[in-house]
């Protein structure tokens, strides 16, 4: 059954107070239209004929940031090579590190989904709050210019190189996965995908077998992310049955 009017202006009143709430958290100054189109995920668009979504925005915040951030390593690491820079902002700009700095702000309560999200929790998807996240910084450049998007970067994202945490989520570790499974001979390795949602917008879990034990799964946007994200959930089980194989 269809929402009342009355329903509809109070969920939209909900959401403005959020919106608002959101605002004071990014200490932006982000025009309120500007700010709601960043938060309008292409699923909420289309069950709301068509509306604008926040993908040109995205796109724009996600080369803000990394431009942010390369400035930030060429700068700050002047002895580094190329190669290591590269794997230091990869890390930073990577889903997970978006994902965290969306959730420590309270992104998710504020996007606008379709119902088909809600219901599968889009609110906190890493992939959805990493989008969202670089459409703020998006927005925050074409509503208060470089300078504004530069601080905001600065203030949220280039702290993540102090954290562990970030900086291993740009490690390769399926590569540290096939590493350690010859080492131990733990056997073959495969990944079991399944996936959720339209063709437009689907969900992929991926589930890490080694030698037909199942260890840890992970989700993502596509295939890949998926089973990058199962081999990092992985890793501290596969690694413990290697070492524990090859001292055997």
């Amino acid at each position: 059954m269809a929402p009342t009017p009355s329903a509809e202006n109070r969920s939209m009143r909900e959401h403005r107070a959020r919106t608002e709430d959101l605002r004071q958290r990014l200490g932006v100054d982000i025009d309120p239209e500007t700010l709601v189109l960043a938060l309008t995920h292409r699923s909420y668009a289309y069950e709301h004929g068509g509306l604008p979504t926040n993908e040109r925005l995205e796109f724009l915040g996600d080369s803000v940031l990394g431009f942010v951030v390369t400035d930030h390593l060429y700068r700050q690491h002047p002895s580094l090579p190329e190669g290591d820079l590269a794997k230091m902002r990869a890390a930073v700009v990577s889903t997970r590190a978006l994902a965290s700095v969306a959730r420590t702000i309270g992104v998710g309560s504020s996007i606008l989904l379709g119902e088909g999200e809600k219901r599968t929790h889009g609110a906190d998807k890493d992939s959805i709050l990493a989008d969202t996240m670089e459409a703020l910084i998006g927005a925050t450049y074409v509503d208060q210019g470089p300078e504004a998007a530069h601080d905001l970067v600065h203030r949220l994202v280039v702290p993540l190189f102090q954290d562990k945490l970030a900086m291993g989520a740009g490690t390769d570790w399926k590569t540290h996965i096939q590493e350690a499974a010859a080492t131990g001979g733990l056997g073959s390795i495969e990944y079991s995908i399944d996936s959720t949602g339209p063709d437009h917008d689907k969900v992929f879990t991926a589930t890490l077998l080694i030698g037909g034990k199942a260890y840890a799964t992970g989700t993502g946007s596509s295939k890949k992310e998926a089973e990058r994200e199962a081999a990092a959930q992985s890793w501290p089980q596969v690694s413990a049955a290697a070492e524990s194989a090859a001292g055997a």
